[in-house]
């Protein structure tokens, strides 16, 4: 089966660097523990948060982008693993103190219930104390969506909610574009 982002990940780094607000929060928390980055891509957070510690496994349905941050991880010899699966699948949430998942809800029409059922899945199975992380685009009613899936009226801890800028730049063209960003982190 050929994946969209196969094509994209020839280019190396496709995403830059993680964001700043990301590896300040997780540079700062005392708990080291085991995180799950889920659809990693080419391991941008992945990577970042192992050389900070972490003990972390990356899944993405992309081989040559896990291949890509495994490469990195043995070379760098960090404690990391990079897995090609399916994130809608995958269902060992509860052997994780962290679950990171960056840009990966766009709560578009086809994928909407799809995106709600799989964080719903994720709070639910995850041991209390744990932490879930998501970076989203805040455009559209996406945040909003957001935080009914994550259900605030349960026992949640709320440790985050900040507003960023996100830069990309297309290294090939030049091109830059900015998106309005939201980083919320939840706990368990």
């Amino acid at each position: 089966m050929t994946v969209t982002y196969d094509k994209y990940y020839q280019t190396e780094n496709l995403f830059g660097e993680p964001y700043s607000e990301l590896i300040e929060f997780f540079d700062e928390f005392p708990n080291k523990g085991k995180l799950l980055d889920l659809g990693c891509g080419q391991g941008r957070d992945a990577i970042a948060l192992a050389r900070l510690g972490y003990s972390v496994t990356g899944i993405d349905n992309s081989k040559v982008g896990i291949d890509q941050m495994n490469q990195i991880g043995q070379v760098e010899n960090l404690n990391l693993v990079g897995q090609v699966d399916d994130i809608y699948a995958f269902d060992r949430f509860d052997e994780f103190d962290i679950i990171i998942l960056d840009s990966m809800f766009h709560f578009a029409k086809k994928d909407k219930e799809k995106e709600i059922g799989l964080i719903k899945k994720i709070i639910s199975d995850l041991r209390n104390g744990s932490l879930v992380v998501v970076c989203i685009q805040d455009t559209g009613d996406k945040v909003q969506i957001l935080n009914k899936a994550l259900d605030f009226k349960k026992k949640r801890k709320r440790l985050m909610d900040k507003d960023f800028k996100y830069i990309f730049e297309d290294k090939h063209s030049g091109h830059k574009s900015e998106t309005d960003y939201r980083m919320i982190i939840v706990e368990k």
